[in-house]
């Protein structure tokens, strides 16, 4: 490795406090990544690294050295786009985050023209639909819905969804279709049981208010669960508009109590801390921005036909 490709592994090694975390990322061996460091270090004539209990943690000498080698990564992919200009092809690896379903959904089938748009340009996808630590695990930029958790977050919200009512035909023929609310207390609830989800939820028509606690014999810890247990008519679910929206399209499942409304979910793209925004990040969050909704709301149209 040259020293430019070594601070940039010596980055990686300090946001994944491990070596062979940071050769998944550059994916190469964890040997390489361990002699690249060493010859750092025998370079600048200090230790940079040191083991602890948390894995591996930089020195006081390789906490300054962090600092000045990576906002001088950051400049130098900066200062190469200014010099090609806007035209200028994006390389390298982007890291994304977002949650399953929605990447199965609505992201994957974008994925080839947003590849097609910037051939030298790689990309890694960590898919949970729990909220991973960006740092850690060497994320550019994450898709995430609902309220942001940690406030200090770089982020920027790019469309908002509507929240809705559903299930499939055949189960609300065995149930009944519900005319209120508090109709839905009697029904068999699927429960989606992560940030964004949960059994307490308040309707609003006009000044008119109602806030009812479901109850259901089923309960997931990931969309994907929510879906097939709907699509299986085991109940109704309270769940965002773009879930859905192919089978919404087709009548596969319907929308009930259509005249009340529920606080409809924000889809952010969020940037780690402390670092500056890549220009392939906010390509790729400029890119899904503008094919997934018009205005401020979510083109179901275009999530329905990906």
């Amino acid at each position: 490795m040259n020293r430019l490709s070594a601070m940039e592994a010596f980055v990686i090694v300090c946001d994944s406090a491990s070596f062979s975390g940071a050769a998944r990322q550059l994916r190469i061996g964890q040997p390489a990544v361990s002699k690249a460091i060493a010859q750092l270090e025998e370079y600048l004539g200090v230790r940079l690294l040191m083991r602890s209990t948390h894995g591996l943690t930089p020195t006081e000498s390789g906490q300054r050295f962090y600092e000045h080698a990576k906002h001088a990564i950051d400049s130098a992919e900066e200062a190469v786009v200014a010099a090609r200009g806007a035209g200028a092809a994006l390389s390298g690896r982007l890291r994304v985050s977002a949650a399953v379903t929605f990447a199965r959904l609505h992201l994957m089938p974008h994925l080839p023209a947003f590849l097609d748009a910037h051939p030298l340009l790689d990309v890694d996808l960590l898919l949970d639909d729990r909220n991973v630590d960006l740092i850690e695990a060497g994320i550019d930029v994450a898709l995430r819905m609902g309220k942001l958790a940690d406030s200090s977050l770089t982020a920027r919200r790019i469309g908002k969804g509507r929240r809705l009512v559903l299930g499939t035909p055949a189960y609300f023929h065995k149930a009944g279709v519900p005319t209120s609310p508090m109709d839905l207390v009697t029904h068999q609830a699927i429960i989606y049981d992560q940030r964004g989800g949960g059994e307490a939820w308040t309707f609003r028509q006009g000044a008119a208010e109602a806030s009812i606690t479901i109850r259901g014999r089923v309960r997931s810890t990931a969309a994907e669960g929510i879906r097939e247990a709907v699509l299986s008519d085991l109940g109704f679910a309270i769940t965002t508009e773009w879930m859905f929206a192919r089978e919404l399209d087709s009548g596969e499942v319907s929308e009930v109590l259509e005249e009340w409304s529920l606080p409809p979910i924000d889809l952010w793209a969020v940037f780690p801390t402390g670092r500056q925004v890549s220009a392939k990040a906010r390509t790729f969050a400029s890119f899904m921005e503008s094919r997934m909704f018009k205005g401020d709301e979510i083109d179901c149209a275009a999530l329905a036909d990906a």
